[in-house]
């Protein structure tokens, strides 16, 4: 018996793999997070420079992962790409621009006799840490809400406004979650540095943080929820192929795909107890809790955006011309290819996980930041 793999199939493997890489990106941001807290978590320059330094840790996973997001979106459903990228360009040059100065930032931030000086290099980083978990969030709820382009029949994009995706800024849901993913970030950001950093006053002051972004986070995050919900969403129609409106398509979704919505409520525990734990039991484990709360919920919501028959980039200006995971995926044959260069992902995640635990065995301390080693 010969097991044939359908074109259909890998859409749907490579929106599980996009899902994936989305998810942990969303985790990985907690290096932004805690970015955003450099002027106003530390009490002294010291405090800053051990912040800096256990995010500076990490900083390579999180460019990493959005380059790998970036690539294997682009290479599984290049349409979106392209529609994406060459309509809504004001937003995505805006996130990009964010990490190369992040990237910067790190580099040179301790170098001595740079030019524009230390004050600069943070603000980069709080720029970053602000900017991008923000505008990631406004970008991915057009997910949802859908976007301004139609496509003529050669798929050249149009952009109805001429603000080429800034106009996502005006949509009241798509803020929510854009303010949602910056406040997650943080709080993971908290927990990071709750769980890395050995400076007992410094921690104090993380969880007392840690309170007043977990109730702007619920606030933004329980919005967008219950507005998704009650919304109208963006349906394929079996028989045609058109696009149509349906009521409560998302919480149609949630109700017909029910392994979906128990990984959404179980991400949306985890979350929770990761806040509990550290500001009712001092626990320094938080992170862990958060941090795979956040990938198990943004993994849910992407799969919802995507599968049973939804358009997961609609068009708010063209309707027929929405995107799909059918019509704006690769050829079989480069999805085929490209799902066996994907069977190396389990030794890729091994190797990082090697890498988070060694370099963090030994805990950011006040000794390691005096002394002549490297530092940023």
């Amino acid at each position: 018996m010969t097991f044939t793999i359908s074109h259909l199939f890998l859409q749907h493997y490579w929106w599980i793999i996009i899902s994936l890489l989305a998810s942990f990106l969303v985790f990985l941001m907690f290096v932004q997070g805690g970015q955003s807290l450099i002027y106003s978590l530390p009490q002294n320059n010291l405090q800053k420079k051990m912040i800096v330094n256990s995010l500076g840790r990490k900083w390579e996973f999180t460019f990493t992962t959005l380059v790998t997001f970036g690539g294997a979106f682009f290479a599984s459903f290049p349409l979106f790409y392209a529609t994406s990228f060459g309509g809504a360009y004001w937003v995505w040059i805006a996130i990009l621009f964010s990490f190369t100065i992040q990237a910067i930032a790190y580099e040179f931030r301790s170098k001595p006799n740079n030019v524009f000086g230390q004050k600069t290099f943070d603000l980069f980083l709080f720029l970053n840490g602000s900017l991008g978990p923000f505008l990631i969030g406004v970008a991915v709820a057009t997910f949802f809400t859908g976007a301004m382009f139609s496509l003529n029949r050669m798929n050249q994009v149009h952009w109805a406004t001429p603000w080429y995706g800034l106009e996502a800024l005006l949509n009241v849901r798509n803020l929510a979650l854009g303010f949602a993913v910056l406040f997650i970030a943080r709080i993971n950001g908290l927990l990071y540095i709750i769980n890395s950093v050995d400076d007992e006053s410094l921690i104090k002051r993380s969880v007392k943080r840690l309170i007043t972004n977990s109730i702007p986070f619920l606030i933004f995050f329980l919005y967008f929820i219950v507005s998704l919900l009650v919304s109208k969403g963006f349906a394929v129609d079996s028989v045609t192929g058109n696009i149509i409106i349906e009521k409560f398509k998302y919480l149609h979704n949630f109700v017909e795909m029910p392994v979906v919505l128990v990984l959404f409520l179980a991400g949306v525990i985890g979350v929770l107890s990761g806040i509990g734990i550290t500001i009712l039991k001092k626990s320094v484990t938080g992170i862990w809790f958060s941090g795979a709360g956040t990938i198990l919920s943004v993994f849910s919501l992407f799969l919802i955006a995507g599968f049973n028959g939804t358009s997961f980039y609609p068009s708010i200006y063209d309707l027929q011309s929405s995107l799909t995971i059918r019509n704006a995926s690769s050829s079989l044959f480069t999805l085929k290819t490209m799902m066996y260069v994907s069977f190396i992902m389990p030794f890729v995640i091994a190797y990082i996980w090697y890498a988070w635990k060694a370099i963090n065995r030994t805990k950011i301390t006040e000794g390691e930041m005096n002394s002549d080693g490297h530092a940023y």
